[in-house]
């Protein structure tokens, strides 16, 4: 093997959502990053080896959401990088693709600076010293990483990466158990954390696996020859409380096997089951009775199986349905949030005669504390994903990839800071929580009960519009809140200026527009129906505008940028200049007829 050895500031393990977002959350703060993913794409669940959905918070007042029906989420939608990500997708993957959808995730990566990418890259060696651990702990319990070694098997290389800390998002915690960070698996008793939907005794059951179906729509009658080795199930009555005519466009989530056993160990017989389990429901909808599938052939079925609960690491608080359910309760360490439903799987799965989930409800949104982002016992080790500090029952709701994804880029942010002053995770909370926060919310991470502190120049400046009251433009609340729009609403050909009163250095303009957070196409499809539209811009996005800088002497106003097609909602340009006012000038939209932007911010 050749050997290759990387020095870097922040090592990511996993490049799922969490993973992907944490990579790249860093690099843009100033750190030095790998990211290690041990498949060829990027996305984990929602990769095109899976292909479930990224589901999130749904909206307040919503009913009960699942991961077998496409979300609403409304106003609790995720925003960060995994808008940013969302929305990169329906600007260029106009006929949904799998393969465009990885290489938006794939660039997001590779392209970015600061960030080195292992695609390929299983991690099966980690090097660790004493360290610390959590205070009142015994002295030998703490460990630090040192490096972690993989093999790249494209390339026949061995990769050991040296960093000064460490995020565990590879799902299964495979980093973290290498390393002796403490974790759980299974669920825990009713009594130990006073939740009432867990079982009475603990055990090791946990949530199981599925491998996705997708299908796509013909011109006419299709017909289907099941594998030998497939089962063969002949009546509706063989698959009970499980919906399953084509109509419904589900993703057949229901298909999940493996919450019995060991969901890590045994994965490779699990995917032997499920793919007999899925191959002989096709059949069942298409040669035993009317299910709608006549025209319907199978385009694909996933033989990576989507893993919903393996490890999960403890931090310095352990999440629970408490937590959860507590809607008042708001964590002052918030750096994320959930909001879907606790969505608990029995763990029988496909062979419990009953509906296989149970819905509790959940807040939307309720807060994720960081301190369930981080190790207790090994100093240096982040963790974000379904692996982080939480029970069976409260991971039920966190495990969805929006939520796992804003969690990510939360650890990614937190180790740039940590990096730049040498401290360890914990020392973040101790002495840098404002300053994360702040950095959450100014890269368009919503943290719920938060505002966000706006500068003083952008306060100080008299504000003057051509239409509505502009002052929503800096009360640092940068999306719809419950009945509070937080808006300017104008219409194209609007302006809104910026009085300093003197001549100011500005670096830069950030602004934050109207992406629809209640639109209910995110996500990749599950089916190909005929006739389907594809994936457009969200009409209210602004798609043109021009901003204009007042010379200093204040006699006349000059262009300094026009921006066309811009289909993001988070926009920073850089300016460089010295002015006494800046104007900003809607142009058009991408369909609406109204124009709404949350924020302005000079800098």
């Amino acid at each position: 093997m050749r050997e290759v050895t990387v020095d870097v500031d922040f090592c990511v393990v996993g490049g799922g959502m969490a993973g992907l977002s944490a990579a790249v959350g860093a690099a843009r703060h100033g750190a030095k990053v790998a990211l290690l993913q041990d498949r060829p794409v990027l996305g984990g669940n929602a990769s095109s080896e899976v292909r479930m959905w990224i589901c999130g918070a749904h909206s307040t007042g919503h009913g009960h959401a699942h991961e077998g029906q496409p979300p609403a989420e409304g106003d609790s939608h995720e925003t960060g990088i995994i808008e940013e990500i969302l929305l990169d997708n329906l600007w260029r993957n106009g006929h949904p693709s799998y393969s465009v959808w990885d290489s938006i995730l794939y660039e997001k990566a590779r392209f970015q600076e600061g960030l080195q990418l292992f695609l390929n890259t299983y991690v099966s060696e980690v090097e660790t010293a004493p360290g610390e651990g959590q205070p009142g702990f015994p002295a030998a319990a703490g460990k630090r990483i040192l490096s972690v070694t993989g093999r790249q098997m494209t390339n026949e290389s061995r990769v050991t990466v040296k960093a000064k800390l460490f995020a565990d998002c590879s799902g299964d915690g495979l980093l973290g158990a290498l390393a002796g960070a403490e974790f759980r698996m299974g669920r825990e008793a009713r009594s130990e954390f006073g939740e009432s939907i867990a079982p009475e005794k603990e055990d090791r059951h946990t949530m199981g696996l599925t491998c996705l179906i997708q299908a796509r729509e013909a011109d006419g009658p299709q017909r289907f020859t099941p594998p030998a080795w497939a089962y063969t199930y002949t009546t509706d009555g063989e698959l009970p409380e499980r919906g399953h005519r084509i109509e419904g466009l589900q993703n057949f989530w229901w298909i999940e096997v493996g919450g019995m056993g060991d969901s890590i160990h045994d994965a490779e017989e699990n995917r032997d089951e499920l793919l007999k389990i899925t191959f002989g429901v096709w059949d069942h909808l298409k040669n035993h009775g009317d299910h709608g599938a006549d025209n319907w052939v199978l385009d694909w079925v996933g033989f990576l199986p989507g893993k919903r609960e393996s490890r999960r690491f403890v931090g310095d608080h352990i999440l629970c349905q408490g937590d959860v359910e507590r809607e008042g309760r708001h964590f002052e360490d918030i750096v994320g949030y959930g909001g879907w439903t606790m969505d608990d799987h029995f763990p029988e799965g496909f062979y419990k005669k009953e509906a296989g989930t149970i819905f509790h409800p959940a807040p939307s949104p309720y807060g994720i504390p960081y301190r369930s982002l981080y190790s207790r016992n090994v100093d240096n080790l982040f963790f974000a994903g379904r692996n982080i500090s939480a029970t069976h029952t409260a991971l039920s709701s966190s495990r969805v990839m929006a939520t796992c994804s804003t969690l990510g880029q939360a650890v990614g942010t937190a180790a740039a800071i940590a990096c730049r002053d040498g401290l360890s995770p914990r020392g973040v909370y101790e002495g840098r929580l404002a300053e994360l926060k702040q950095f959450l919310m100014e890269d368009d991470c919503y943290l719920p009960f938060n505002r966000r502190e706006v500068n003083e120049l952008t306060k100080s400046a008299r504000l003057s519009a051509s239409r509505g009251d502009p002052e929503q433009l800096r009360n640092g609340l940068d999306r719809r809140i419950g009945a509070d729009r937080n808006s300017w609403d104008a219409l194209p050909g609007d302006w809104v200026a910026f009085d300093f009163g003197r001549p100011v250095a500005l670096s830069s303009v950030r602004l934050v527009f109207d992406s629809d957070l209640s639109r209910t196409t995110r996500n990749m499809p599950s089916y190909y129906a005929k006739g389907t539209s594809g994936f457009v811009v969200p009409p209210g996005l602004l798609r043109s505008f021009a901003i204009e800088a007042k010379a200093a002497d204040g006699s006349e106003w000059r262009t300094v940028a026009e921006v066309q097609d811009n289909h993001q909602r988070l926009v920073r340009l850089p300016l460089g200049l010295t002015a006494s006012g800046l104007r900003f000038t809607a142009r058009a939209t991408w369909g609406a007829k109204e124009v709404r932007v949350f924020a302005m911010d000079c800098l």
